[in-house]
């Protein structure tokens, strides 16, 4: 059993920068691939980075390339979105998920969300 706690949402303006993390329990956090999804009012869930387990292997969606990174720290249980030059369109509720496998369909664990906003 994987809990996931998300921090770091907030309200920033345009062409700002945020810096989202996830705490994770578990001793087999080490062994998840972790990925950042987003959903805003209105739209599907979109998947906006992830992580491999092994290798730190990274994707992102097109829409966040070259604007923010994903990352992870094994040692601290911990992932991390640094979200740089944002816009109003990347405002929506940011969420964590840990997955054993490599469909991101449907991950095996979510956390609660948090909200990030973007002025313009």
């Amino acid at each position: 059993q994987v809990q996931l706690v998300e921090s770091g949402g907030g309200l920033v303006q345009a062409g700002g920068s945020l810096r989202l993390s996830c705490a994770a329990s578990g001793r087999t956090f080490s062994t998840y691939a972790m990925g950042w999804f987003r959903q805003a009012p209105g739209k599907e869930r979109e998947r906006v980075a992830s992580i491999s387990w092994m290798v730190g292997r990274t994707s992102y969606a097109d829409s966040v390339k070259g604007r923010f990174t994903i990352s992870r720290d094994n040692d601290k249980n911990t992932v991390y979105l640094q979200m740089n030059s944002l816009k109003p369109e990347d405002t929506a509720v940011y969420y964590c998920a840990a997955n054993t496998g490599t469909n991101w369909a449907a991950p095996d664990y979510w956390g609660q969300g948090t909200q990030v906003t973007v002025s313009a």
